[in-house]
């Protein structure tokens, strides 16, 4: 993994949802080596159990945190809230759900849990980390503005990828258009919008999900997190509203 610069996040808050997985433990060290405080929810305590940065001083854990949950999730922000002294410059929303399926087979109930797991916890993290960053101004002299960084995925980019994932693809879709909607809604405020787009990473899961596949056409999780981490970076200076493919030789 590159490190990023030196104290290029330094007294810098950063929100990593989905940051005790393959992908968010990869993010949050290299935040954590740039001098981020990092702020990381979870639902379940057994999602801490391979979490291995969860007692680094600089890493906040907050646990019982349901992100499609409305009153949750606006808890979870209310410690960015203005007077706490703690601002908010970054949110990177990696959470979500993965569900293969042909549509005949697809419940509304399913369809329900995909937009809730992926759009609508994207939704809601998204606008309180967009009004929390508003109302940051130039906390601890810290110039006003933020980064927001979601994930699509490669249905989204490419709908007929996400044949017998239709749920999955659409939920998926949702977060590509909010993503690009608040990069044009939020520029005047400094606050810079992008999700990258994956297609399949390397991790464990998918591994034992797809043992047959070439492994090495795989994106690594340390690969993806570089591209994550400049997104969010007070030296990401110009991009905003784009969907990055990070689909690696896959």
């Amino acid at each position: 993994m590159n490190p990023v610069a030196p104290q290029e996040f330094a007294d810098r808050h950063v929100v990593v949802t989905g940051g005790t997985g393959a992908l968010g433990s990869a993010v949050v060290e290299m935040l954590v080596d740039g001098g981020a405080h990092v702020h990381v929810p979870c639902f379940r305590h057994e999602e801490l159990k391979a979490f291995t940065l969860a007692s680094h001083d600089r890493v906040h854990v907050t646990e019982q945190v349901d992100l499609s949950d409305e009153h949750k999730v606006e808890l979870f922000y209310s410690v960015f809230a203005a007077g706490r002294n703690v601002p908010l410059w970054g949110s990177i929303h990696l959470a979500g759900g993965f569900m293969a399926g042909s549509i005949r087979e697809t419940r509304k109930a399913q369809l329900t849990a995909e937009l809730d797991k992926n759009l609508v916890s994207c939704y809601l993290t998204c606008r309180e980390a967009a009004r929390r960053m508003m109302e940051a101004g130039t906390l601890n002299g810290i110039s006003g503005g933020g980064r927001i960084v979601n994930v699509a995925a490669r249905p989204a980019l490419e709908p007929r990828t996400g044949a017998n994932m239709t749920a999955y693809a659409v939920a998926k879709a949702g977060v590509a258009a909010l993503s690009q909607a608040l990069g044009e809604e939020l520029r005047h405020d400094g606050i810079w919008v992008n999700a990258i787009v994956p297609s399949v990473l390397d991790t464990p899961a998918n591994r034992k999900a797809m043992p047959g596949a070439d492994f090495g056409l795989w994106p690594k999780p340390a690969e993806v997190a570089e591209t994550i981490v400049h997104l969010a970076s007070p030296n990401n200076m110009v991009t905003r509203g784009a969907l990055v493919p990070v689909y690696g030789r896959s």
